[in-house]
Order: structure tokens, then C-alpha cells, then sequence
């Protein structure tokens, strides 16, 4: 990892923010490289006998030969999202699938289709898509053109078209019976060292999570009363006359601190939470991925028992077995590349998101501290006029 003072050497005569340094660091290697640009906006209710839900427009722009037109706009819902995880999950199945967020928000936090519930889940869809937009093997799935470019009638009878329901339940039975064969016998070291690895990014995740949401509780209670506090000391000023001018700018003082701590937690909510949030939703992710490669080298350890205690049929054995080597090859190659890619870009969100955080927290307090350091020397001057008055004669 670069370190910030690394960083700061690239510039060293430009005045430096740590956010600044951080960006300029990210974006160096040239944005103009990305073929495939996709934006999620314009949410819109529905509402029928049946049911209630909300549609996203996603607008998509390309410069891929692949694409028929070089711009789409059609309308999803999260049921469609859901359907392109599913695809994806199914067709690359030890690869890292980025999170969506889930169906229903935590109880007591945001209540569902309310506005702040929409925007949350628009900006967590929008960061889905172009997660698999920027991902090299991803962005190619045919299901994601499909899921870009179709429009409604059209992706309705695509989604027809997948697995059966026999089919489904087989996959379903094959991944049963391989979860229950016990620890894989032959596991390389690496996976096993990734698999104690995301034991213990969870734990620190998760504790992360719950103490920034007890952070923002906190915030906002103070914040709450912080508006009940600043109007007390206006309605005190009215029945003391001699220092009315007093609590008055301290109810002012108290008001621009409120605004404050409303922006401070509005960067609380727009760049630590969901971040942090999709990191814990990604620790679930990361495990099936690793139960699935385990399930692939259990298919191959099985067929290797068995080869070894037949005499016959050696032929067919060695053949099977000499597929599944390839599939096991194949899904460690995948998961090993995205395991390093994914490591970088949570490194990456880390480090852009608690810099952030602690750039919003050095503006808060410098801020409050010079609404009260003006505070206090417009009160010394006038304690300085006023005995300046009484010694004279």
C-alpha cells in the first residue's frame, strides 16, 4: 500500500488535503480507458392491485462493438437486479459477485419507499452495476447486455428461458451433497489462509458497522437536542435585558454549530455506512465463493477415492478426473485474480471512506471552534468599551 507521505512527495508544492492526495492517487491511471458507462436514476412508483413497487431508469452508453446502439435507457425493478445476481452467480460461480442491498432496510432505520429509503437503494443499484461494468470478466456476461438493452416485454421472456425447475433442483441436491462430505482434503493453503482471513475481516466488519450506526444515533440525538437548546437562550434573552445581546449570540453560536453537525452526519450517511454496510455484505459473498471452490475440489477428491478403490471402469475414471482438474484449475485461477482485485478495491473504499470521515470531522471542528472563538472576542471588546466608559469622569 502507498502511504499518504509517499503520496504527498508526488506534489509537494501544492497545499495537500489528505481526501485530495487520495484522489489524485485513484484517478491517475486515466478514467478515459472504461468503455461502458451506466447510470441509475429517475426512480418511479408503481402502484397496482396486486402490488406496490418502484422502477429505476438505467441509461447505459457505450463504445463497444458488441452493443448494437451506442446508448439504451430502459426501466428495472429490484426483482430484475436480483434475477441479474442470480445469472451471474450461476454462470461464474468463483467469482466475486458484487452485493445488492437487501430487499427490506433494517427495522427502525428507514422506513421502506420513503424518500431516504429510494435514494439509499438508487445510489446501492447504480454502485452495482458499474461494479460489474468495471469488472474484466463480468462485464462481458451476455445476461448483463441483456439486462442493459432489452426492454421490459423483452427481458420478461429472456428470463423464461433459463433453468428448469428439475434442473434447478438438481443443481440444488449436487450442492447439498457436496457441503456434507466434510473439511476438502486436498485444499491448497492459499484458500484455506482466505478462508481464516474472511473469519476475521467479518468480525472487524461487523463490529465496524454497529459502532459507526451507534455513532450516528449519538450524532443525531445531539443534534436534536442541540435545536431544542440554541431557541431556549433567544426566549431567555427576552426577560434579561442587560445581557440579551449575549444570549443571543450564544443561540446563534449554537444554531451554526447545529448546522454543522447535520453536514458531519450527512457525511456519516453518504460515505462510511454504505460502505462499510456493503463490506459486511460482501463477508457473506466471499464465504459461498469459497464454499463453492471447496465443493468443485470435493467433486475432484471424491472421483480420485473412487478411482483408487476400483479396478474397473479405470478409463471412464480417468477421464472425469482429468476434467475435474481442469474445473478446479480454472476456478482457482478466477478466484485467485478476483481475490486480489477485491482486496485492493476494499483497501481502496476503506481508505477513500475514513479519510473522508476524518476531513468531515476536521471541517466540523474548526468550524464550531471559530463560530465560538468570534463569539468570544466580540464579547471581550465589549467588556473593554464598557470599562472604558466607567473610568472616565
Amino acid at each position: 500500500d502507498t502511504s499518504l507521505a509517499e503520496i504527498n512527495s508526488f506534489s509537494p508544492s501544492v497545499p495537500i488535503s489528505p481526501l485530495s492526495m487520495i484522489n489524485q492517487y485513484k484517478f491517475e491511471d486515466g478514467p478515459e480507458l472504461r468503455d461502458l458507462f451506466i447510470t441509475v436514476d429517475d426512480p418511479e412508483s408503481h402502484i397496482t392491485a396486486i402490488e406496490t413497487f418502484i422502477t429505476y431508469r438505467v441509461v447505459t452508453k457505450t463504445t463497444r462493438g458488441e452493443f448494437d446502439s451506442s446508448e439504451y435507457e430502459v426501466r428495472r425493478r429490484y426483482q430484475d437486479f436480483l434475477w441479474l445476481k442470480s445469472k451471474l452467480e450461476e454462470a461464474h460461480p468463483t467469482l466475486i459477485i458484487p452485493p445488492l442491498p437487501e430487499k427490506f432496510i433494517m427495522k427502525g432505520m428507514v422506513e421502506r419507499f420513503s424518500d431516504e429509503f429510494i435514494e439509499t437503494r438508487r445510489k446501492a443499484l447504480h454502485k452495482f452495476l458499474n461494479r460489474i461494468a468495471d469488472h474484466p470478466t463480468l462485464t462481458f456476461n451476455e445476461d448483463f447486455k441483456i439486462f442493459l438493452t432489452a426492454q421490459a416485454w423483452e427481458l420478461s421472456s429472456h428470463k423464461k428461458q433459463g433453468p428448469g425447475l428439475l434442473s434447478r433442483m438438481g443443481q440444488t441436491v449436487r450442492a447439498v451433497a457436496s457441503s456434507v462430505r466434510g473439511a476438502v482434503k486436498n485444499r491448497p493453503e492459499m484458500f484455506t489462509e482466505m478462508n481464516n482471513y474472511m473469519e476475521t475481516f467479518s468480525q472487524k466488519i461487523n463490529l465496524l458497522d454497529k459502532i459507526a450506526h451507534r455513532i450516528y444515533k449519538e450524532e443525531r440525538d445531539y443534534c436534536t437536542e442541540l435545536k431544542e437548546f440554541g431557541p431556549i437562550h433567544t426566549l431567555w434573552s427576552a426577560s434579561e435585558e442587560a445581557i440579551a445581546d449575549s444570549l443571543k449570540g450564544i443561540a446563534g453560536c449554537i444554531e451554526r454549530c447545529c448546522k454543522a453537525t447535520e453536514q458531519r452526519m450527512a457525511g456519516l450517511s453518504q460515505h462510511l455506512l454504505p460502505v462499510l454496510h456493503e463490506y459486511v455484505l460482501y463477508t457473506e459473498i466471499l464465504m459461498g465463493v469459497l464454499k463453492r471452490r471447496d465443493q468443485i475440489q470435493g467433486e475432484l477428491d471424491s472421483k480420485v477415492d473412487a478411482l483408487a478403490n476400483k479396478k474397473t471402469e479405470k478409463d471412464l475414471f480417468s477421464e472425469e478426473i482429468g476434467k475435474l482438474e481442469d474445473k478446479v484449475e480454472r476456478a482457482n485461477n478466477a478466484l485467485k485474480a478476483d481475490w486480489d482485485r477485491w482486496k485492493q478495491n476494499m483497501q481502496w473504499d476503506m481508505r477513500s471512506s475514513f479519510t473522508n470521515v476524518a476531513e468531515n470531522n476536521l471541517r466540523y471542528y474548526e468550524e464550531c471552534l471559530a463560530t465560538w472563538e468570534s463569539f468570544l472576542a466580540s464579547q471581550s471588546v465589549d467588556l473593554h468599551v464598557e470599562e472604558d466608559s466607567e473610568d472616565r469622569p
